[in-house]
């Protein structure tokens, strides 16, 4: 098939089969055309006009000069275009982008699109090959006359291989050299458009160049510029549209109608030459033509929905987004892996459950405004995969101090955008019971405590180095509970610190520290977990989502999953990359079921009473720090874990939780079941409804009864 010549079948966007254009045996007999028919502008036969080395003018290059006028074959890699995140249901929840791009089939635009594009930039696009022959020429006449490269004579498939060059350079110099008025430039240009012509048809090279054109305000590609210009996808398009963006093709910055009235002018003006355009070759009628131009410019600016600022869920958001960044799997370096996500087309496939979200935001928004100061947040993850299902933060994130957004993200790690978190309270005293059931202790074994304890010595606490860290200068008071006979059960429920002291001490630190660890536990700033004797009451600063995943392995019978937020990754191919849990069985079964049977009177005999239940069986545990700097609940069903958290982020320690008024209510001190446990249980009376309820296993009392 010649350079010159249609696939057969080929129609134009106006419907009509275009005209054959002359066959010829090979390139250079098609440039010897060009040359002959330029003999007419004064240019000798079989040469092309070069700009002249040390003078003015040109000069004349024969084609016996040694000029390379082959077929070239284009590098074309992948168009940046943006990569989707998806929930668990598959639908749209955050893109990421840097070049806002979606690439669509030309069967995705409309007829009116194609016919608008080709009718002003290359009329007689399905006619010829490679090059318009007779504009070219008509340019080169002008270029001699004007002494230099004054004017293109580019097709369509010439143009999209000058956006290809600019698209792939990656140095300002490089998409200079993309963009020079030259001849040597063009001449490369034109092989590469001769092999574009080989390897496509007509319709594909069109589909190609409406998929790269820039149509200006950051909109690459005829799918976005539909959306951002007027709100509807390419296949909507109309006649008025369809001309504005084809008129925006040729200056892009200077018709950008986020420019300002000057701009939309120009772009108005650009409209109406296309329509003008369009009826002088027959595509429409005049009235059609004069009907179009009535119209007002109809730009809406639609908003290019791009990075987690714009995502109805900012915070499970950055988590995805941090996570992919960090997983080797999508690139050997950083650089790599963002390139990947933001210029890669990719579809990321979520854990985030909609209906277990909204569950989430209407509870936290329940009880604590995004105008207070402390803030509340949540994350929820199921037992026995890992799977983050919910985060949810009281405020808003963002960058605005004015409307007082969270510039990071509370709900998780410094690894997933969060910058340290809060001390998690008694929640920790879990660790240190497991640990007991773990070295032979029975529910109902205990001891009797007083209002205060003191280590007797250094050497009462040891950490995982071996080092005594006892402190016989610091006396630890309750908060909660009274004196007297506790036994695992009783000191548990009342939540007594010098309970847990005295059963941290028997058990020792360092055990209890490792269970923690095995856990999933790590502090959510990176920094090394502080052992010191006050670890069971929870001085380590942490962050929901991995106080959710250390709940969750009690839920799922002892085992731990790391936190998941992705589940599929396909690329613009089809390729899928799977993720699935990672899990390790690190409890003895029968010990997490102990732990459940303990953690579940927390809501009929201990600190969450007056809270009450969920209606199914469910555990959890209080947390709350010296004089109320921050408080927790972390509770967790065989089907759903969930923790809750609520600080100052201005500083926890300088902005207590006393004498505060949150969610329009005054609290004289805040307690983890004050606010944190009732955002907990109506979390997960919603995020719960309709799902069967899964029973713990009931506890092995000849092993830990009596």
């Amino acid at each position: 098939m010649s350079l010159f010549d249609e696939p057969d079948g080929a129609v134009t966007p106006g419907g009509r089969r275009p005209r054959r254009a002359e066959t010829r045996s090979s390139a250079g007999a098609k440039i010897a055309g060009l040359a002959a028919t330029a003999t007419v502008a004064g240019v000798v036969a079989a040469g092309l006009a070069l700009p002249a080395v040390g003078g003015t003018g040109v000069m004349i290059m024969g084609a016996s000069d040694g000029l390379d006028l082959r077929p070239a074959v284009l590098a074309e890699p992948p168009l940046a275009e943006k990569t989707t995140v998806l929930d668990a249901r598959g639908r749209r929840i955050a893109q990421f982008w840097d070049v806002y791009r979606e690439v669509v089939p030309l069967s995705q635009v409309s007829d009116v699109m194609k016919t608008a594009i080709v009718s002003i930039e290359d009329y007689r696009f399905y006619e010829h090959g490679a090059i318009d022959v007779a504009g070219t020429v008509r340019a080169l006449a002008r270029n001699l006359q004007a002494g230099g490269v004054s004017q293109g004579g580019s097709s369509i498939t010439q143009q999209y291989v000058k956006q290809v060059l600019l698209n792939t350079a990656v140095t300002r110099e490089g998409k200079e050299e993309a963009l020079r008025a030259s001849y040597p430039r063009k001449l490369n240009e034109l092989r590469y458009a001769m092999g574009i012509e080989q390897k496509y048809t007509k319709d594909q090279i069109l589909e190609k160049y409406l998929n790269i054109a820039y149509f200006g305000a950051g909109a690459n590609g005829i799918e976005a510029a539909a959306r951002r210009f007027f709100g509807v996808r390419a296949s909507r398009l109309d006649l008025s549209q369809a001309a504005t963006l084809a008129g925006a093709v040729q200056l892009p910055t200077a018709t950008d109608p986020q420019g300002g009235k000057e701009n939309r002018r120009r772009l108005l003006e650009r409209r109406d030459v296309v329509l003008d355009r369009m009826a002088e070759l027959g595509e429409i009628t005049p009235r059609q033509a004069a009907e179009a131009k009535s119209r007002k410019l109809g730009y809406r600016g639609t908003p290019l929905p791009g990075n987690c600022e714009a995502s109805p869920y900012p915070y499970f958001c950055v988590y995805v987004r941090e996570e992919f960044l960090r997983d080797p799997a999508f690139g050997r370096t950083a650089e790599e892996r963002a390139r990947l996500l933001y210029r890669g087309g990719l579809t990321i496939r979520t854990t985030l459950d909609p209906r277990m979200q909204a569950a989430t935001e209407q509870a936290v928004g329940r009880h604590v405004h995004a105008s207070d100061e402390p803030v509340a947040a949540e994350a929820l993850v199921q037992p026995g995969t890992g799977m983050i299902r919910a985060m949810a933060a009281s405020r808003e994130y963002g960058t605005s101090a004015r409307r007082n957004e969270m510039s990071y993200n509370i709900v998780a790690d410094n690894d997933h955008g969060g910058i340290g978190g809060f001390q998690a309270g008694s929640t920790f005293k879990t660790f240190t019971l497991i640990t007991a059931l773990k070295k032979g202790m029975r529910i109902d074994d205990g001891f009797t405590v007083g209002n205060g304890y003191r280590a007797s010595g250094y050497a009462d606490f040891k950490n995982c180095e071996g080092g005594n860290i006892g402190d016989p200068t610091h006396t630890v008071t309750n908060d909660e509970g009274t004196p007297g006979f506790k036994s695992l059960q009783t000191g548990t429920w009342q939540s007594v610190n010098t309970f847990f002291m005295e059963l941290e001490r028997r058990v020792g630190l360092c055990d209890t520290v490792q269970t923690a660890r095995s856990l999933g536990i790590k502090r959510a700033d990176n920094r090394k977990l502080q052992e010191y004797e006050t670890f069971t009451l929870g001085i380590n600063e942490m962050d929901p989502v991995t106080v959710a995943s250390a709940y969750a392995a009690i839920g799922a019978r002892g085992r731990y999953c790391a936190p998941m937020a992705v589940t599929r990754v396909t690329d613009r191919d089809g390729g899928v990359t799977g993720h699935r849990p990672k899990c390790r069985q690190v409890l003895d079964p029968e010990i997490a079921d102990a732990t459940a049977h303990i953690l579940s009177g927390v809501f009929t005999k201990g600190t969450m009473r007056a809270v009450g239940g969920i209606g199914r069986d469910a555990a959890g545990k209080t947390g709350t720090n010296d004089d109320q700097a921050s408080a927790w609940f972390a509770g967790f069903t065989p089907d759903l874990a969930g923790a809750v958290s609520i600080g100052d982020p201005r500083g926890a320690i300088a902005h207590k939780l006393n004498g505060v008024t949150i969610g329009g209510r005054y609290y004289g001190a805040v307690f983890g079941a004050t606010i944190p446990g009732p955002i907990w249980k109506d979390t997960m009376v919603a995020a719960l409804r309709g799902v069967k309820a899964t029973p713990f296993t009931p506890i092995d009392r000849a092993r830990f009864g009596g």
